[in-house]
């Protein structure tokens, strides 16, 4: 039996802790799509094929995983792909109440939904996108954040000096 998984967010950009939450992910599952939002309600730093090479070339060694953007409901993208399960990433106590949340919000859209909830290592516990933006908005390193195969395309957007 193929276990497949998503993992959704904006991804903007990708960072360490994502890439962490992803790597531990292929130790539990057969194939894990990471789900690239493409969210009108935010506006995002990289634009949604940009996001999408990313994260591409940040898991091209990982044979696991596909990934792919999408434009609907979580629950309805995860039956489009015959995915049962959707991996949350947890860093704090704060992010536990939103995504319990939404976790109930989309069992109650499609009873046959899991929500696995992992917590990066400690070292990437901090990490976030939006960390990463604003360091971005200041020309500042991000080289320790974000996964080294991403760097020259995060400079090649022209919002990073190292």
């Amino acid at each position: 039996m193929n276990t497949i998984a998503i993992y959704p967010g904006t991804f903007d950009p990708i960072t360490n802790g994502h890439l962490d939450i992803i790597k531990r992910a292929c130790k539990m599952f057969d194939t894990i799509i990471v789900a690239v939002a493409n969210n009108k309600a935010k506006k995002s730093m990289f634009s949604l094929e940009k996001r999408v090479k990313m994260l591409k070339f940040a898991t091209q060694n990982m044979s696991k995983i596909k990934v792919k953007e999408f434009d609907s409901l979580l629950v309805d993208f995860a039956k489009q792909e015959n995915a049962k399960i959707i991996i949350r990433g947890l860093r704090a106590v704060s992010d536990f109440e939103y995504e319990l949340q939404m976790s109930y919000a989309n069992q109650s859209l499609n009873n046959s939904i899991e929500t696995i909830f992992l917590m990066p290592t400690l070292n990437n516990a901090f990490i976030s996108s939006s960390i990463v933006r604003n360091i971005l908005s200041y020309n500042g390193d991000i080289s320790h954040l974000i996964p080294k195969e991403i760097e020259n395309l995060i400079k090649e957007n022209n919002v990073y000096s190292n």
